[in-house]
């Protein structure tokens, strides 16, 4: 009697789902094209699609497309922009890959519990950017202050060199073992309630801001500090850092924004008047 054989293992497949097409990996500044292609290489052995980049020194480059081996698509389809900004406009979760930085505080994960933040956020229909700079210099502090948080690779205290697409890979590796896995967020729960909180009036929370009205909402608080005169004549940097980690770990929702912006009109109306203004013109 034959003895049935085993079939070979098959590591499983990613569930079919969108959550993918919500994730991007965004590189920042590149300056040698072949990290271009390796990154390309490295997340799409890790199911993930969306390579987007910003102002790199040279691309296309025929370097990128040798070492992208079988992920030329993915060069392809890359969007490109000018800014950081203008590439995470849409997105609810922006994390900046960095070594540690007392220039900026964020709030700092590793690559695992990231990659579950990150993917909770995406199944529950947000846009999610992972950002890394560049090889030399990585994130300058402009671009670090667009970021709700930090991912730190704990490398070698010694020796802590990693190359841009060795971090692009362990990144898209953890992104997928949480897929597989189900992984949940830090702390047993997930990032963000997927079940709508309910607001005043009984109406169900409103969909979170993006990226590009949180940053709507900044410009209009710092134009509104100056109004008022709030520093004082200190320098305004310091204290729109500590507010933009404020609002950006409170994560407010499209009214939330809205009502906040309100109540910014209206102190800037004031400031005109007291400053001898006549009040009218108040934005929207």
């Amino acid at each position: 009697m034959d003895t049935p054989s085993t079939p070979p293992w098959q590591p499983p497949a990613l569930p079919s789902f969108d959550a993918a097409a919500r994730l991007r990996i965004v590189l920042v500044g590149t300056q040698h094209p072949g990290n271009i292609g390796s990154a390309a290489r490295a997340i799409k052995t890790m199911g993930l699609s969306r390579l987007v980049l910003v102002a790199p020194e040279r691309f296309p480059d025929r370097e990128a497309d040798a070492l992208a081996a079988g992920a030329r698509d993915l060069l392809d389809t890359a969007a490109v922009h000018a800014t950081l900004a203008e590439a995470v406009a849409d997105c609810r979760l922006v994390l900046g890959c960095t070594a540690r930085s007392r220039r900026v505080p964020l709030p700092e994960q590793l690559p695992r519990e990231a990659a579950a933040t990150a993917l909770a956020e995406a199944e529950r229909g947000a846009e999610v950017a992972l950002v890394f700079g560049r090889e030399r210099t990585g994130l300058e502090n402009e671009e670090l202050q667009l970021c709700h948080g930090a991912v730190h690779i704990p490398s070698n205290p010694d020796y802590g060199s990693l190359n841009l697409a060795a971090a692009v890979q362990v990144l898209a590796y953890e992104l997928r073992m949480a897929w597989l896995g189900g992984t949940p967020a830090p702390g047993g729960a997930p990032a963000r309630d997927p079940a709508p909180v309910p607001a005043a009036g009984g109406d169900e929370r409103a969909e979170p801001a993006s990226h590009a009205q949180m940053e709507g909402f900044f410009a209009q608080l710092a134009e509104t500090l100056d109004a008022i005169d709030f520093h004082k004549g200190r320098a305004p940097a310091s204290a729109m850092r500590k507010l933009r980690r404020l609002f950006l770990r409170a994560r407010p929702d499209v009214r939330e924004v809205r009502l906040l912006r309100g109540v910014l009109a209206d102190a800037q109306r004031m400031a005109r008047l007291a400053a001898g203004g006549q009040g009218q013109g108040d934005p929207g």
